[in-house]
Order: C-alpha cells, then sequence, then structure tokens
C-alpha cells in the first residue's frame, strides 16, 4: 500500500484562510543524515580495499563457474564480512542491464535483483543475526526454506552473521542441509569468531580470511571520502584516524566522522591535534620528544612533555602505550633499515623514527619494551592514572644510563680481578664452575666397569618400575654394596616388599640369586639426600664467590633464583658389566644333564 501512496499526486498547496483559521506554517523535515560507512559501503568487489586475495579467488570462481555452495567468512569487525556477502548475493543474481545476463563478479546495479539487495528488501537473500537468533528452531526455519525454490531470483541466498553463537544443536541441524544443499541455494556467514565454529561446519565451507586493512591503505581511503565530502583534513589528522582503526574501515569510517563534526564550522581544515584531542592522544611529535628526553635520561624534560600532553587533553595511560608502540617501531627500524625508505610509514616515522633507531641498540629497546609492558597493566590498576604514567616515566629516565646487564657484568668481572692477587680471575672451584675438556679425545676403558648401586636404580628405571626406582632413591641406606649381595638400611614409610621387589628385579636381570640383607646400620645417606647436599654445596659455593657477591652489594634487593652449572665434559662411558655376575653356561649344562 506504501507504493500505491507515493505514486498518488501531492494535495493542493493552501492558498488562504479555511473554516478554522490560517493554516499553521509547516516546516520541511531535513532528510536523514546517512553515515559514512554506510553511505560509502562497497557495492561491487573492486570497492573492497586490503581484501585482494579475497577478490582475485572469488573473481576467478565465477570465471570458472565452480562457485561453492557455502563461504565462511572471517576477520575483525568492520574489514568487509557482510558486505562481501551482499554484493555475493547480487553478483549470483545479477542479470544485466538487459535482463538476459548471469551471475558475473561485476553485478550491474540497476536490474530489479540489484536494486532489490541494495535496499535490503529482496526475498531470497535472507540475513539473519545469531546473535539473536540462536536456537535449533531459528536453524529449522531456514531448513524449510531451502525446501522452496526462489520467487524471482536465480540463487537463495543465506546470510548468517555472527554465525559462531548459534548453539551446538543448532549447528547439528544445520549439518545435513550444509553438506548437501539443494542446488538453488547458497550459505554466507560471517564471524569474528573461528575458532569457536565447529571444524564439521568449517569443513563443508570455503573459508576466506579477511585480513586488517594496512593503516597507509585507510589513510588514502579516508582521504579519498574526505574529498567527495568536500573535507578539508591534515595527512596526519588521518593518520592519527587510521591508526586507532586498527585495521577497520568501519571503525575508521565512524571515527572519521566524528572528526568531521569535531571540525571548524567555518570550513578551515581538521588538524591533527583536534584529531588526537578527540582520540584523547598525545601529538605524534610529543611521543617522539617524550622517547628522546627518555633516552638522555632527562626527568625535568620528559615531566614538561607530559604536562604539556595533559594540558591539551591527551590521556597518559594512552601516552605510555604509544611510547610502547613507538619502542616497538623502532626496534623493527633497526631490525628492517628498508622500512625507513618505504612508503609504509607516515613521514615522521621515516625520519624522526630513524634517527632515534639509530642511536639506540636493540638491546636497550627490549629493556625499554619490558617497563612499558608492565607499566601499561600499572596504569591501568592505578587509581590515579597520570600519576601512575609519570612514575614510570622516572623510572624509565633513571634506567636509561645504566649500561645493559651484560656490560655490567663484564664491569663487575674486571673489578673482582683486579681485586684478586695476580690480577686475573679466582682459581680453584669457588663459583662452583666445572673444569670443561680442552677437546682432548678421552680415553676409552678396555672392559665394562664394575656395578655400583646408582646402576642397580637406573636398571629400575628402565624398567619403567617407578614405585621401586622411588624408594630406591629416597628410602634405602647402604650399608655394603658387593654383588650379589646388598646389606642395606629401609626408612620405615618404604614397602614391605621393597627387598622381594629388588631381589627378583636383579634375578631376572643376571639370572641369579640375590641376596638382600637388611640391616639396622646407621648406612650411607640416599642418593636423593647426596643430590640435595651437592646442590645445596654448589648453591653456597656460588653464593661466595666474589663476583656474585659484587652483583649482590651493587644490587640491594636481589637474590639468586636458580643456579646452572657449566656443562661437564663429555666422556666416553662403557656400560656396568651385569653379565660377570651371571652364572657360566657350564652350570646350565650340568642342570640339563642332571634331568
Amino acid at each position: 500500500m506504501a507504493g500505491l501512496f507515493e505514486d498518488e499526486a501531492p494535495p493542493p498547496a493552501f492558498s488562504g484562510p479555511s473554516l478554522f483559521g490560517d493554516e499553521p506554517e509547516v516546516t520541511p523535515q531535513a532528510a536523514a543524515y546517512r553515515v559514512l560507512a554506510r553511505k560509502y559501503r562497497p557495492t561491487t568487489f573492486d570497492d573492497l580495499i586490503g581484501q585482494d586475495g579475497l577478490v582475485r579467488t572469488l573473481r576467478n570462481a565465477f570465471a570458472m563457474n565452480r562457485i561453492a555452495h557455502a563461504f565462511m567468512l572471517t576477520g575483525v569487525r568492520g574489514v568487509g564480512k557482510t558486505t562481501t556477502a551482499r554484493i555475493l548475493a547480487r553478483a549470483l543474481n545479477c542479470t544485466g542491464p538487459d535482463d538476459q545476463g548471469g551471475p558475473t563478479p561485476d553485478p550491474c546495479g540497476v536490474c530489479a535483483n540489484c536494486v532489490a539487495i541494495l535496499a535490503d528488501r529482496h526475498p531470497d537473500v535472507v540475513e539473519m543475526d545469531a546473535a539473536s537468533n540462536t536456537g535449533v528452531d531459528d536453524v529449522r526455519e531456514i531448513i524449510e526454506a531451502t525446501r522452496f525454490k526462489p520467487l524471482s531470483a536465480r540463487i537463495k541466498v543465506f546470510i548468517i552473521d555472527e554465525v559462531h553463537m548459534l548453539s551446538r544443536n543448532a549447528f547439528n541441524a544445520l549439518l545435513k542441509t550444509l553438506e548437501e544443499p539443494p542446488p538453488h541455494v547458497k550459505f554466507v556467514f560471517a564471524t569474528t569468531e573461528i575458532r569457536k565454529v565447529p571444524v564439521t561446519v568449517l569443513s563443508r565451507c570455503q573459508r576466506f580470511d579477511l585480513r586488517r586493512v594496512a593503516v597507509a591503505e585507510l589513510s588514502a581511503h579516508f582521504a579519498r571520502i574526505a574529498k567527495l565530502e568536500n573535507i578539508a583534513i591534515a595527512a596526519e589528522a588521518l593518520d592519527h584516524i587510521a591508526r586507532a582503526a586498527d585495521g577497520s574501515v568501519r571503525d575508521g569510517l565512524s571515527l572519521l566522522d566524528q572528526a568531521i563534526a569535531r571540525g571548524s564550522e567555518d570550513g578551515t581544515e581538521i588538524t591533527a591535534e583536534m584529531v588526537a584531542e578527540m582520540l584523547g592522544l598525545a601529538d605524534r611529535g610529543y611521543v617522539f620528544d617524550l622517547m628522546e628526553a627518555v633516552m638522555a635520561g632527562d626527568a625535568a624534560a620528559a615531566l614538561a612533555v607530559t604536562d604539556i600532553a595533559h594540558a591539551r587533553g591527551a590521556d597518559l595511560g594512552v601516552l605510555i602505550a604509544d611510547l610502547l608502540g613507538l619502542a616497538h617501531l623502532l626496534t623493527r627500524l633497526k631490525s628492517v633499515p628498508a622500512l625507513a625508505t618505504s612508503n609504509a610509514l607516515p613521514e615522521a616515522e621515516r625520519t624522526r623514527g630513524l634517527a632515534l633507531a639509530s642511536s639506540l641498540s636493540v638491546p636497550w629497546l627490549g629493556r625499554l619494551w619490558q617497563m612499558l609492558l608492565k607499566g601499561v597493566a600499572e596504569v591501568e590498576a592505578a587509581p590515579d592514572r597520570r600519576a601512575a604514567a609519570e612514575m614510570i616515566i622516572i623510572r624509565l629516565c633513571y634506567v636509561a644510563d645504566m649500561p645493559p646487564p651484560a656490560d655490567l657484568i663484564k664491569k663487575l668481572e674486571q673489578q673482582v680481578a683486579n681485586n684478586q692477587n695476580g690480577g686475573g680471575m679466582p682459581g680453584g672451584n669457588n663459583g662452583g664452575t666445572r673444569a670443561v675438556a680442552n677437546g682432548a679425545p678421552a680415553q676409552a676403558i678396555a672392559a665394562p666397569r664394575a656395578i655400583t648401586f646408582q646402576d642397580v636404580v637406573a636398571l629400575a628405571s628402565s624398567k619403567r618400575d617407578v614405585m621401586l626406582y622411588a624408594h630406591l632413591r629416597q628410602s634405602v641406606h647402604i650399608v655394603r654394596f658387593a654383588p650379589p649381595v646388598i646389606e642395606m638400611r629401609i626408612d620405615p614409610d618404604a614397602p614391605r616388599d621393597l627387598a622381594q621387589r629388588l631381589s627378583a628385579l636383579l634375578e631376572a636381570e643376571t639370572n641369579r640369586r640375590w641376596t638382600i640383607v637388611i640391616s639396622q646400620a646407621p648406612g650411607a645417606p640416599t642418593i636423593a639426600q647426596t643430590e640435595r647436599q651437592a646442590e645445596n654445596n654448589a648453591f653456597q659455593d656460588a653464593l661466595s664467590h666474589p663476583l656474585v657477591q659484587a652483583i649482590l652489594s651493587e644490587f640491594p634487593g636481589a637474590r639468586i633464583e636458580a643456579l646452572h652449572t657449566a656443562p661437564e665434559a663429555i666422556v666416553e662411558e662403557l656400560p656396568p658389566d651385569w653379565t660377570e655376575l651371571s652364572p657360566p653356561d657350564t652350570a646350565y649344562i650340568e642342570e640339563d644333564d642332571d634331568r
């Protein structure tokens, strides 16, 4: 009925007073404003920015007539998933200006199907938001609709946004139809959480990962739109918006809308300072000024920069995050010098960034990154963000001129060496260090070595007898070890059958009887006790080393967390001679003769 009323002629204009007096003056209503994200939504594959791989694949699919029955589009918000789905729906159903065309990657935009799909009113293109329609009944409605042919289109297209929100039962109900849909049905799914989609669904779809759009591409895109809107905006302001968009075209266009509203009414240029104030950012120059002050260890200059930034409305927590991003940029410039001559970075990053990167070392930047990373979390947890941010910056300034740990160790080693008699490093085994072989080949032993109790414990480990292995290490005190006789004291918490299990293990290995004697003598410490004592001795030796003492005196409050010994020389060692304890072959021959 709405269409009929739209075609009727408008009523005659008021020409004079009526029976009820003069007709009140009616103010015409302004047309509803369309935000930039809707006004400049892509309508063809060529309009999609930053998704060249997706566009190339789909174009080839149309050219070869190899169009899948289900597509899974994934990516962060605002990169064009739903837009791509709608373009696909038009490409599948476009009939051309003469209504004689077939599926095409370049929909005409003027045929009845294209116009209806663009207006979101085509009966054969069904969009469903899975965030609000999560149940199995909603999916069953779609399954029921697939049984009927399209009303006016060539292909029925079902677009399900945020498909990961569907319930498990809803996914299960969809599987059979998704695997073998009717020829007149296509499914297009969109999601930001691809890991939440069952693999049974993913395996039935062609997956396309829409990537984040680069900052340079976003800036150029926003510049074109600003030109079409007759808006004067500085290139640095567009860079601010592109960085804040974080790869999302829709987020960036929303910010551009806000920046245009923030701009001057007289049509003057929207500056980077205006956009930075709108976003709560510090001007990019302040970030570089702050980095230079931190690098020089000038706390007063660094705090002066934060004062100016705060007075201009910048959030100092965001400033710390910007400093973290600059540390990453400088590290990339150190690692990939070609970035300085590419167009991937704005002019400020290329010029001032390169100058800073050339004067800093990677270890210094790595330490800065770690401190800033911790500082960002501190700002978020602090009751006063400004105070927390300033404390972090002061801390950075005071450690800026501190030498790297490796240089500091070398300096302390030199000091210790100068304090030793003879000017060399201390000899002996004070630091728990071990002599390392000088490369000379080890002398091989001619015969297998004698068996030790440690070999017995290792045998239990090789036989995967975990309980026996653990108690031999922790509960057995050797009084006398003279194979095939073992005299030992066993702790009370050990199993009662420990001696029998040990005897059975050894007899199975050597084919002879072993005698296990339980003694009340103290015996030697257990293997576990011996290892703990050795570790404690090594720790005490390391703690008393002059170099360690020098480090602890230079850094009050520092402590030794772990002890790592130098690798020992690799000595070739033969296995124990278990066969020496085995009875001779003649014993078995005599036993056979007796039988």
